[in-house]
Order: structure tokens, then sequence, then C-alpha cells
């Protein structure tokens, strides 16, 4: 196993949760632990898409495996399966649970810059130069 790939145990657990490919004809459907393996990389490096290793197959095919699960759901029963999980094993305090919001954008007035707008020429006067 490679590193940012689930494990066999981590396997058995999100198996079950993802959807089965029904199509009959065309190309055989791609394996989907390689899918959710790509994703992982990819949320685990913050690499573009565009740089997932070739040995979870085209990008595209991944993203689009991860688009339509974020869609419809899937993604979120899967946490939602988590959450269960590790509350039964008691793993999760509820009044601690909370979003890291490292990653939210703040305005640049919330980091001490001026809140004045640059003043702009109307469209309809002449710049004077």
């Amino acid at each position: 196993m490679k590193r940012h790939e689930v494990s066999d145990p981590e396997w058995a657990f999100l198996e079950p949760l993802l959807p089965k490919s029904k199509a009959k004809t065309g190309r055989p459907a791609r394996d989907l632990r390689v899918m959710v393996n790509g994703a992982m990389w990819i949320l685990s490096t913050g690499a573009p898409w565009r740089d997932l290793p070739e040995r979870f197959g085209p990008w595209q095919t991944v993203y689009h495996h991860f688009t339509q699960w974020r869609d419809s759901g899937v993604l979120d029963a899967i946490l939602h399966a988590l959450h269960v999980r590790l509350d039964k094993n008691g793993y999760i305090d509820w009044d601690l649970w909370h979003i890291d919001g490292a990653s939210v954008r703040a305005t640049r007035a919330a980091a001490g810059a001026s809140k004045k707008v640059s003043k702009t020429i109307p469209t309809n006067q002449p710049i004077m130069r």
C-alpha cells in the first residue's frame, strides 16, 4: 500500500457505501478502489487534478467519479457513516466537534488593511492626460 491510499480495513468499510456501475455496454467500469485512492491522493496533497500520478488512471476519470459522488451525496453518506462509527466507539466528543476554519478567506479589512475604496473615474467623462 502506498502513501495516501486506503488500507484493506478502510476499503472494507467504504466499498458498500459506493454505488456500483450498472452499465452493461461500453468500456468496463474502473476499479472503484483506484478511484478512491486517486481522490484521496489529490485531497491529501493539494495538487491540481492534472498532476494525478498515472497509476490512478486518467485524471479526468478520477475527477468524474469524485464529482459524481459529491453531487449525488455519496461523500456525505460516507462522512455520516464515519461519524456514526466513531461515535459508537466513543471517539467523538460532540461538544468539541467543529470544522477547521483555517482555509476560510477573510476580507482585507479583517487583516488590518484600509477599508477605503479606491476612487474610479466615471466612464462618461474623458480621461485627461
